[in-house]
């Protein structure tokens, strides 16, 4: 132990670097290996801190082993000599897993042997200042230098990155001068949110190019790899292809917006396609409104799929490969019950290694519908990450299928499934949540036993909201007690509840960019969705006028038969988006929350003693007489009118309606009452215990200005210092149907 550390501590390693370097084996190993292969060429202290640097750096990346006599010698004999070469090495025989490495190819990939001289540096340089001189002499020292080297580099890939950056500095200074004092402060940072297709162009996700499935973590090269690629790619052209692969058995929900960004929006910021592929291989859960209502949330969010596809469109195919599968000693026909394959430490089945010839008779017996369900299934002899050995490939089901009616009784799995229709379908990036890592190796050993095209499976961080619950079973369970009225309700997070609810596309949208397409899962408090809706609603949402709990107005000093138009701005910071003409008469409506009786300390509005102007209208108006009823509530108000150019101007101007329309407003809060009403620490009784009894309030005689006349569903509305509204399916001809979107400034209240 004592040699080896002299060993890493002689070829420039710290003793604590080496030290842990000693406690990974697999890497002690092939370091030991490594120094020993290059002291043969250049004797026991021969190998310099720049040489031990690469090896180090090659040891630990470098994946297959047999490589490393052939890497050794090549940073022994100097051709490689840089981290850029050691890094095209590594991927040169990544990519060339076949013997023997073309030595031609091999230096030509790596810049083996290439010259860049101080002549050809300063000539690249030059070029680069060249083109950005415009904007060097406008910006000076704040210009982004990372460009020029950025560009030079690419210019000349093989030099020494040292050299560029002296010989920029150098050129810079030249054309600019010395820094001045403007030039050292800080240029002030502007906070700007990328949007989603920025966050998913380019470089930003360390995602492979299509056809280099093989340069990334896990994937298996096999003998016949590079050519399944190379064909792959002759049938692309190089294009980047997605899926969003949905089970048709429940309505998609604000976790589903995300996956359906980041599939169809990374496909769309490459200038790829994204198929949208039901994954209907379970017939007793799929229904034709979730086929359809899949569908129609995919498009509302504005997304078109390149082509709608179903797993059912390859049964055939997926028969056929099994077949193989069983042929190839990969897979056996199993009588265990399912009772027995559950838990952990399941013993390993007593037909594994039954002859392949009595598998494939047995498989067709359970197409031809010869066994009962649960009597046998097709598993594959594969042991997953997370231990369970030999997944299920098929089972037998007596269901009529949605689309192949009774044509199959035995219906293929997920883990079989969805790894070989990406391949059929040529996907290039299979995008998927945190949850299914476990299952990347099984997808990649699948596609590889069976010899055909791989895709590479990449997984990224589930999106979660507190206050909701969004699984299937838990929304029928609220829809069959009642609680809410059905998939679509507005206190639900599907997305369908979130459209009646009046969130915009854009909105959601804009909620998965500001989350952002990390891998890490993240759970999100609703009102950070709620301000994205904000956001959107106030540069599109027109505004009206409305009342829920109307106090009459009677204006004594205006005639009986008094109206006059007024004219009120649709947006009021951008008038000349548009505007609408609404009555004013002698009767007007106001909110009762708007007068007090009794004046109090700091507010600002209508009281005995206290005038207030009326918005938009023009007046200021001045209580003369309060009104009440019987039991001492107010109900009416006869107050005076004056223009505001005459008035002293009030402490406040109130919305009201007159003439207005009756309508029905629902106004929404939280569904539960707890952060996480699933989980047993926070609701001992379970989520049907935590219902918020106030998550629904129903107004059915709000008064509404006259400008929501001929309103269509969905259509959305700001009402003034109210909140935004959006009408709701159940509107009739003769009354309009308002659910509160959210709020016009988050509940302080709110945790």
């Amino acid at each position: 132990m004592a040699d080896t550390l002299t060993l890493f501590t002689s070829i420039g390693l710290s003793e604590q670097k080496a030290k842990e370097t000693l406690k990974n084996e697999a890497l002690s190993s092939s370091l030991k290996e490594a120094i020993t292969q290059v002291q043969h060429v250049h004797g026991a202290s021969g190998v310099d801190k720049a040489m031990g640097t690469l090896l180090y750096s090659m040891a630990s990346r470098l994946k297959d082993t047999k490589r490393l006599a052939f890497l050794s010698n090549s940073i022994a004999q100097r051709k490689i000599c840089t981290e850029l070469q050691l890094a095209a090495a590594l991927d040169f025989v990544k990519s060339h897993p076949q013997d023997p490495i073309n030595q031609k190819e091999f230096d030509e990939a790596c810049g083996v042997g290439v010259v860049i001289t101080p002549e050809q540096i300063e000539e690249a340089v030059e070029a680069v200042i060249k083109k950005h001189k415009e904007q060097l002499l406008k910006e000076r020292y704040h210009f982004n230098m990372g460009l020029l080297m950025g560009e030079a580099r690419t210019a000349l890939k093989w030099a020494d990155g040292k050299a560029i950056k002296n010989e920029v500095d150098m050129q810079v200074l030249h054309l600019l001068g010395p820094k001045t004092e403007a030039d050292l402060e800080k240029k002030p940072k502007v906070k700007i949110g990328k949007s989603l297709m920025e966050q998913l162009r380019g470089e930003a996700l360390k995602f492979h190019k299509p056809g280099e499935n093989h340069k990334t973590e896990g994937y298996i090269i096999t003998p016949n790899t590079m050519n399944l690629l190379k064909k792959h790619l002759e049938f692309t052209g190089g294009q980047i292809r997605t899926r969003f692969p949905p089970e048709p058995n429940g309505i998609l929900h604000i976790g589903h917006a995300k996956a359906i960004n980041f599939n169809f929006g990374y496909a769309k910021a490459n200038n790829g396609i994204c198929y949208l592929r039901y994954d209907d291989t379970n017939p007793e859960k799929e229904e034709e409104k979730y086929f359809t209502g899949i569908k129609d949330m995919v498009e509302w969010l504005g997304y078109e799929p390149y082509e709608i596809t179903h797993a059912s469109d390859n049964f055939q195919k997926l028969y056929d490969l099994a077949v193989d599968l069983i042929r190839r000693g990969h897979a056996y026909v199993c009588h265990q019950k399912g009772e027995e394959l559950k838990g952990h430490n399941v013993p390993p089945s007593p037909w594994r290694d039954r002859p392949i010839e009595e598998s494939l008779v047995l498989f067709e017996r359970m197409k031809k519908g010869l066994f009962a369900e649960g009597e046998a299934t097709l598993r594959m002899k594969m042991v997953m990450e997370d231990g369970k050995m030999d997944p299920v490939a098929y089972r037998i089901k007596y269901t009529p299928h949605h689309r192949t009616g009774n044509e199959w009784c035995i219906y293929p799995t997920y883990d079989y499934t969805h790894c070989l229709c990406d391949s059929i379908e040529n996907i290039s990036h299979s995008l998927c949540t945190k949850e299914f890592q476990a299952r990347r190796s099984s997808y990649y050993w699948l596609c590889n036993a069976l010899d055909v095209y791989c895709p590479v499976q990449w997984e990224y961080g589930r999106l979660n909201l507190t206050y909701t619950v969004v699984s299937k079973r838990k929304i029928i369970r609220l829809v069959e007690t009642g609680i809410v009225r059905d998939w679509d309700d507005p206190r639900l997070f599907t997305l369908t509840a979130l459209r009646r609810r009046g969130f915009p596309p854009e909105a959601i949208n804009n909620f998965c960019a500001r989350v952002g397409v990390t891998v890490s899962q993240t759970t999100t408090e609703p009102h950070l969705l709620e301000a994205c809706v904000r956001d959107v609603l106030n540069e599109t949402a027109p505004r009206a006028m409305a009342v829920l709990e109307p106090l009459k107005v009677t204006i004594t000093n205006l005639p009986e038969n008094s109206k006059t138009d007024v004219r009120v701005p649709d947006f009021p910071a951008e008038e000349a988006k548009g505007s609408h003409v609404i009555p004013f008469t002698r009767t007007v409506f106001i909110e009762q929350s708007d007068f007090r009786e009794v004046m109090e300390k700091g507010y600002k509005r209508l009281t005995p003693e206290q005038p207030v102007g009326l918005r938009h209208a023009g007046y200021v108006i001045s209580v003369q007489k309060v009104i009440k009823d019987t039991q001492g509530q107010v109900v009416e108000l006869e107050v005076t009118c004056c223009s505001t150019e005459t008035a002293e101007k009030p402490k406040a101007f109130i919305h009201w309606v007159s003439e207005p329309l009756v309508c029905e407003v629902r106004l929404y809060d939280r569904l539960f009452l707890h952060k996480h009403p699933e989980d047993p620490s926070e609701v001992p009784n379970g989520f049907l215990s935590d219902i918020n009894p106030n998550s629904m309030q129903l107004i059915s005689s709000a008064l509404v200005d006259t400008s929501v006349k001929g309103a269509k569903v969905f259509d959305k509305f700001q009402f003034e210092r109210i909140g935004y509204f959006s009408v709701d399916p159940d509107s009739t001809a003769d009354k309009l149907i308002f659910n509160r979107t959210v709020t016009l400034k988050e509940d302080p209240g709110k945790i």
